[in-house]
C-alpha cells in the first residue's frame, strides 16, 4: 500500500464520520496498518496543510482541509455517472494532455481525469503555450470513447466549453461568454481555453481528450506579457479568492451531465447549452483561418457547430476553424 493511498483511505474515513474523533487504533484496524503507520501518514497530510486535531483517548478528527485537488478530497460529495469515476492527480506535470494520452493508449476507462496542480508544458492551441503556474488554477484532462464518427469530435469542444462555462457563473455569480470555437471569457477577457484531441481511425474514434484549462486564481503578473488575447482570472474578477475543489467538482458534474445529454439524445440538444453563453451573433468579426482571413457579421452556427458568416457581397460562408476577433 503506498503513501498516496494510504492517505486517501485515511481522508475517506475522516470524510465518512466528519465531525467525530476516529481513534489511532480504529484507522489502524480499519486499513490494515500499523498505529506507527497511520501517525507518520497524519504528520505528513498536517504538513500539506490538513488541520487535524489530536486528543488523547479520542483519537483524530479532520478539522479543516486545504486547497488541494486530491482524488479523495474531490470525490467528497460528487455526483456524477461517468466523468471523475477515476481521477489521477499530479502535482506537477508537463501537460495533463500528455499524460491522459499516455493512460488512454493503456486502456484507461471513459471519465478518467487527469489533474496537475502545475504544468511545465501546458498546452494551447495551435502549438502555443498555457501559462500554468503551481497552486492557482485548474488543469485537467478528460478520457472521453465515445461512439461517434471522427468528424464529429469537434461537437465535444462545445461541450465542454458550456460546462465550463455553467461552472463559471455557478462558482462566481458572473455572466461568461464564449467565443467561438472553444474559448470562455468574462468581460471580454479570456478565463478559460479548451484543447481537444483524438486518437482514431478513419471511421471510429479510438479515444478523444478534452484538455481544459481555467484560470482561478491567477494574479496579473503571473501572465506572460505576449499574449495574443486580453486574460483574466476568476479572483480578479471578483477581487475574492476562488477555491479549486468547489470548482472542480462543479465542472465535473457539468461535464458528466452535458456528456449523457450528448450520448441519449445527440449534439442538437447539447448546442443549446453552449449558445446561452454564445454574444457574437450579428456581430462583425474577421476569423483568421491560417491561410487566409475571413472579415463578415456571424449569422450563427448550423447543426455541426460550424461558424456561419455573412460576407459583404450577400454570400454565407461557413468556417470550421480559425481564430475570431471582434471588429465592434
Amino acid at each position: 500500500m503506498n503513501q498516496q493511498s494510504t492517505g486517501e483511505q485515511i481522508l475517506k474515513l475522516f470524510h465518512d464520520h466528519a465531525g467525530e474523533y476516529l481513534s489511532g487504533e480504529r484507522i489502524s484496524r480499519d486499513l490494515g496498518i500499523s498505529r506507527t503507520a497511520v501517525w507518520k501518514r497524519i504528520e505528513q497530510m498536517r504538513s500539506l496543510g490538513y488541520r487535524i486535531d489530536a486528543v488523547p483517548s479520542r483519537g483524530y478528527r479532520l478539522a479543516s482541509t486545504p486547497d488541494i485537488l486530491l482524488p479523495e478530497e474531490i470525490r467528497n460529495g460528487l455526483d456524477i455517472r461517468r466523468i471523475g469515476r477515476e481521477i489521477i492527480f499530479f502535482s506537477s506535470t508537463d501537460s495533463t494532455n500528455n499524460r491522459a494520452h499516455e493512460l488512454a493508449l493503456k486502456g484507461a476507462s471513459e471519465g478518467t481525469v487527469v489533474l496537475a496542480d502545475a504544468q511545465t508544458a501546458g498546452k494551447g492551441r495551435l502549438g502555443r503555450r498555457w501559462e500554468s503556474p503551481p497552486g492557482v488554477n485548474l488543469y485537467a484532462s478528460v478520457v472521453l470513447r465515445p461512439a461517434i464518427p471522427p468528424h464529429h469530435a469537434s461537437q465535444l469542444t462545445f461541450l465542454s466549453a458550456a460546462a465550463v462555462a455553467r461552472s463559471v457563473a455557478q462558482c462566481s455569480g458572473l455572466p461568461p461568454s464564449v467565443k467561438w470555437p472553444n474559448d470562455v471569457l468574462l468581460r471580454g477577457r479570456k478565463v478559460a481555453g479548451l484543447l481537444n484531441e483524438i486518437d482514431a481511425e478513419t471511421e471510429r474514434i479510438h479515444y478523444l481528450i478534452l484538455g481544459i484549462g481555467v484560470n482561478l486564481n491567477m494574479q496579473p503578473d503571473q501572465f506572460p506579457p505576449d499574449l495574443r488575447y486580453p486574460a483574466t482570472s476568476l479572483a480578479m474578477e471578483t477581487g475574492n479568492k476562488m477555491e479549486r475543489l468547489p470548482f472542480v467538482r462543479a465542472l465535473l458534474e457539468n461535464l458528466d451531465r452535458l456528456y449523457e445529454l450528448y450520448l441519449q439524445r445527440g449534439f442538437a440538444e447539447v448546442l443549446p447549452a453552449w449558445q446561452e453563453f454564445f454574444e457574437m451573433a450579428g456581430r462583425e468579426v474577421e476569423v483568421d483561418c491560417q491561410e487566409y482571413r475571413l472579415r463578415g457579421r456571424v449569422s450563427g452556427l448550423d447543426d455541426n457547430g460550424a461558424l456561419l458568416l455573412k460576407m459583404g457581397d450577400g454570400t454565407e460562408r461557413r468556417v470550421l476553424s480559425g481564430d475570431v476577433r471582434l471588429l465592434e
